[in-house]
C-alpha cells in the first residue's frame, strides 16, 4: 500500500521554505468579488481556500474543501478578501461545496473511529519499542488518509510502524513529528489568563521567545510563571516587547548619573510604563521617585528624554578606535 515516511531528511521545499536569498513569489491578486475562506479542522489546524464557486458561506458553517488527493471537511471561520499572503495558499486549493446532514454524520463517525485508531497505533508503538509519544490522530473526511501526530526527543525510524498501520487500515498513512508547542496547539486548553491558548486561537506561526524579553519587561525570572503549558516561554511575552523596547530607548540605564531639580543623583530603578525613575541622592535617605520629564542626563547633563549622544573620538561607539 502507498504510504509516507515523514519527516524527510532535509527541509521540504514550499512557499515558506525557500533557498537563502530567494523570496516567495507574490500571490496572484484576487479578481473583483472573489473571496477567501479560512477553514478550521481538528486540532485547530487551519487552511485558506479559494471560494471559486462563490458559495454563500458564513462563519460557523461546515464545508468540503480540496485536500491531499481527496476531500476534507472543516468549519468556516472567516469569509472575505483576506490578506495578500493568504492567497498564496488559497490560490492552489478551493472550497467544493457546503456540508450536508449526511456529511456531518460522517464527520461524527470519523471522530469516533479516531479513538480506535489511537489504541491500535499505541499498541504497535509499544510492540516495536519506539521512543515516541502519540499526540493525536486525524482521519481525512474521504477516508483516503490517516495522520498520526507524535512527539519525540530524537529522530525516530518509524518505517516499520507505517507498514503495520497501512496493512491494518488499507489506506495512506502519514506520521508527522511535531514539537511541544504544536502539541499544545492540537490539544488546546486555557492559559493562566483564563482565555484559550493563543496558539490554538489565532496564532499561525510561532515566533521565537527569549528570556531577554522577560528581562526587558522587568518580570520576575520565575520559570513557573514565565513558561506555558508546553514548557516553553509564553508566546504573549512577544506581544508588547517592541513597546517596552521603545520605552527603554527613551530612558537612561540603571546606574546613570542624572540631574534632578534638587541636585545630582544616580538611577537605581526604572518604571517603564509610568516613566518614573527611582534615584538615590546624597543627603537623602532611601530612593526618591522622579518623572523622567524633570530629569536631565548625558555627557553635559542637558539631554532630557534621551540617551547621551555619541561624539567623534568616543571609542568604538562614536568614532575611530585609538
Amino acid at each position: 500500500m502507498p504510504n509516507e515516511t515523514r519527516p524527510p531528511r532535509g527541509p521540504r521545499p514550499g512557499p515558506d521554505r525557500r533557498p537563502s536569498g530567494q523570496q516567495c513569489p507574490p500571490a496572484p491578486p484576487p479578481a473583483d468579488g472573489e473571496e477567501l475562506v479560512l477553514v478550521q479542522f481538528k486540532g485547530h489546524r487551519k487552511g485558506h481556500y479559494h471560494n471559486r464557486r462563490r458559495l454563500a458561506l458564513r462563519p460557523g458553517q461546515y464545508c468540503l474543501v480540496e485536500a491531499d488527493r481527496g476531500r476534507d471537511m472543516g468549519q468556516v471561520k472567516y469569509v472575505g478578501p483576506g490578506q495578500p499572503e493568504w492567497w498564496r495558499q488559497a490560490s492552489g486549493q478551493g472550497v467544493l461545496q457546503e456540508a450536508t446532514t449526511a456529511d456531518l454524520a460522517r464527520l461524527h463517525e470519523n471522530r469516533g473511529d479516531e479513538w480506535e485508531f489511537w489504541d491500535i497505533c499505541q499498541e504497535k508503538i509499544q510492540y516495536r519499542r519506539l521512543d515516541m509519544s502519540l499526540v493525536s490522530v486525524e482521519r481525512q473526511f474521504d477516508h483516503k488518509k490517516i495522520t498520526f501526530y507524535f512527539t519525540a526527543d530524537q529522530r525516530v525510524d518509524f518505517r516499520g510502524l507505517v507498514r503495520d498501520l497501512a496493512a491494518i487500515f488499507r489506506t495512506r498513512i502519514e506520521l508527522r513529528q511535531i514539537g511541544v508547542r504544536d502539541e499544545a496547539r492540537l490539544k488546546g486548553g486555557l492559559g493562566i489568563c483564563g482565555r484559550e491558548f493563543c496558539c490554538s486561537g489565532f496564532l499561525r506561526d510561532f515566533v521565537p521567545v527569549t528570556l531577554k524579553m522577560a528581562k526587558m519587561q522587568q518580570l520576575p525570572l520565575n520559570p513557573a510563571k514565565l513558561s506555558g503549558p508546553c514548557g516553553r516561554l509564553r508566546c504573549c511575552l512577544n506581544y508588547e516587547n517592541e513597546t517596552y523596547k521603545e520605552a527603554r530607548r527613551k530612558l537612561p540605564r540603571v546606574g546613570t548619573e542624572v540631574s534632578t531639580p534638587e541636585g545630582p543623583g544616580v538611577v537605581r530603578k526604572i518604571d517603564l510604563l509610568s516613566e518614573l525613575l527611582m534615584v538615590s541622592q546624597a543627603g537623602h535617605a532611601g530612593l526618591r521617585e522622579w518623572p523622567v520629564a524633570q530629569l536631565k542626563w548625558g555627557r553635559d547633563g542637558d539631554l532630557p528624554g534621551g540617551r547621551p549622544e555619541a561624539k567623534p573620538g568616543d571609542g568604538c561607539c562614536g568614532g575611530r578606535k585609538r
